[in-house]
């Protein structure tokens, strides 16, 4: 039997957790009520969903946020894959701040990158299609058009059996989503944000999951290795369910901040 679709396993893993749980809310046994931080568990989120409801909860400054254009794509497909999926998440960003302009200078980039893993054609009529609706601002049509090219693509890359590549388009996706929910929320600096510098429980071990699909020869990479090694650093940091310290978030702030740098600089 073949593996579900990575969205669709995160759903499962979300529903479950939450079922576990019983609710949508962790406390902590030992913690007073008075005190309690509550932990948002999402049972069925898109990026798109993700971010509407960390803007929810935090005073969340998109635009402040926005990063330069990454370098030209690299002859390594599984880093272009990863920055490709970095790019993704930021368009989930700009669509966030609102902003016509750069959602088309962040498109531009994400078809460099499509071309480069073989499937800017393919991708082309999304990219378009996105392009005008930003620039009519139908914001409403273009966040749907976004999630459903984030699926688009994955998918494409498993029919062409590039089962890591998906892998890792995906995984640069969510680890750039909790780059920026991280730095969000050390803007923030309050107590109550702290939780959700990882989203939920339930979305860290979602990334920790797909990292750990990887092929072999894959996880053998200098690159992977350091990846993943910053990974497990940051779920070590979480696996308390008590509330999170000033200094655990900013120890989390600087692996993700160290994996979005490991993703594009040339490796030796």
């Amino acid at each position: 039997m073949s593996a579900p679709p990575l969205s669709s396993r995160r759903t499962i893993c979300l529903v479950a957790l939450g079922l576990c749980l019983g609710g949508v809310t962790i406390w902590a046994d030992d913690q007073d009520p008075g005190e309690r931080v509550p932990s948002v568990i999402q049972a069925d989120q898109s990026p798109a969903d993700f971010l509407d409801s960390i803007g929810q909860r935090t005073k969340a400054r998109w635009r402040l946020q926005f990063r330069p254009p990454p370098p030209t794509p690299p002859t390594d497909r599984g880093r272009a894959a990863l920055i490709l999926g970095g790019l993704m998440a930021d368009s989930f960003l700009i669509w966030q701040a609102g902003d016509s302009q750069q959602f088309r200078n962040n498109n531009q980039e994400v078809l460099s990158y499509c071309r480069m893993l073989g499937l800017g054609e393919k991708l082309l009529p999304h990219l378009m299609a996105q392009g005008k609706m930003a620039e009519s601002n139908e914001w409403k049509e273009l966040r749907s058009e976004i999630v459903d090219s984030h699926q688009v693509l994955i998918r494409m890359l498993r029919e062409q059996r590039d089962d890591d590549l998906a892998v890792l388009t995906d995984l640069g996706l969510w680890l750039r989503l909790l780059d920026i929910v991280c730095t969000s929320v050390v803007e923030n600096g309050s107590v109550e944000a702290r939780p959700l510098c990882i989203g939920s429980p339930a979305v860290l071990q979602a990334v920790r999951d797909d990292f750990n699909r990887l092929g072999l020869p894959k996880h053998e990479e200098p690159m992977i290795k350091h990846i993943g090694a910053a990974i497990e650093e940051i779920s070590a940091l979480w696996r308390s369910l008590t509330p999170p310290t000033a200094e655990q978030v900013t120890k989390t702030h600087e692996k993700l901040k160290e994996i979005m740098q490991m993703m594009v600089e040339k490796q030796p």
